[in-house]
This record gives structure tokens, sequence and C-alpha cells, in this order.
């Protein structure tokens, strides 16, 4: 049991915004420009790291800049389904986890020790995107996180 205790006490020391679910402060973030919108807990995505290479959205790292998020708006002029825009991306290979559907495709895997998740829902001339990268060691500490982000994700 003391063990137990020493554990949590270091959990919680280490990652409190994570570990303390009560304490996260949740915002809407809005693409303005296509609507797209979601879920960002900015009590853990505290910092703004300006907009995102190849989209139209921002991106947000924590204080200790160990995991980043963002949120993203992909120009997708074909309208392709979310099963040929994923494969045009060329995705790594390896990927842990896979669901695609008509309406969106989530994939995650782990590469270089952090696990990366993406979810991208389908939009007319769009995909809507969140993309989060963290420490691999801390995935549990994340996953409920990680799905009330990308349960969130609107077009």
């Amino acid at each position: 049991m003391r063990a137990r205790a020493m554990l949590l006490t270091l959990v919680l020391g280490v990652y409190p915004a994570i570990a303390i679910a009560g304490a996260t402060e949740w915002r809407r973030y809005v693409v303005p420009s296509t609507s797209a919108s979601v879920d960002v807990p900015v009590t853990i995505f505290s910092e703004d790291a300006g907009a995102p290479e190849g989209g139209i959205g921002r991106r947000f790292l924590t204080k200790d800049r160990r995991a980043d998020l963002t949120v993203q708006s992909v120009p997708n002029p074909h309208n392709d389904s979310p099963a040929t825009f994923l494969a045009k991306r060329s995705p790594p290979p390896g990927i842990q986890y896979k669901r695609v559907t008509p309406r969106f495709f989530a994939v995650s895997s782990i590469r270089n020790d952090r696990t990366w998740y993406n979810r991208c829902n389908r939009a007319r001339g769009y995909m809507n995107c969140v993309l989060i990268n963290y420490p691999a060691a801390e995935e549990r500490q994340w996953d409920a996180v990680v799905t009330r982000i990308s349960l969130s994700l609107a077009n």
C-alpha cells in the first residue's frame, strides 16, 4: 500500500494536468475559415506554437514541450474519401491502430519513443484533423485526454 501511495504522489507531481482530470480546463478551439472545432485542454496544451505546416489551424505545446497538439483543416480539393486521403498521405509502416469509415479515419502508433495519434474528419473541401504526440511511456495517463480531443472534433 505504501508503494502505491508513493507512486501516486510521483505521478501527481510529474503529470499534474494529466493525472487530475478534474483540474483540467477545456476550451473549444475553432478554425475560423473552415468552422472545424475541437475541445482543447488548455491547462495541458498551454503554449501557442503557431500555424501548422500544410493546413489551416493552430499548434499547441505543453509547457515542457514534451507533447504537442495540432488542430488543422487540410485541403481536400477532390473530396477524397478518408481511406483515399490517408493512402495519399503515405502513412508510416507499422501502424498499431487504424480505423477508417466513410466519415473519418483515426490512426496511431509509436515512433522514437513517442505515441502519435491522428484523426481526420471528412468535410466539404477539407479534412479536419487533430494530431497529438506525447511520450509513449505516458500512454495510460494520456488515454482520457486523447479520447476527449478525438471525439470532440467537429466540422
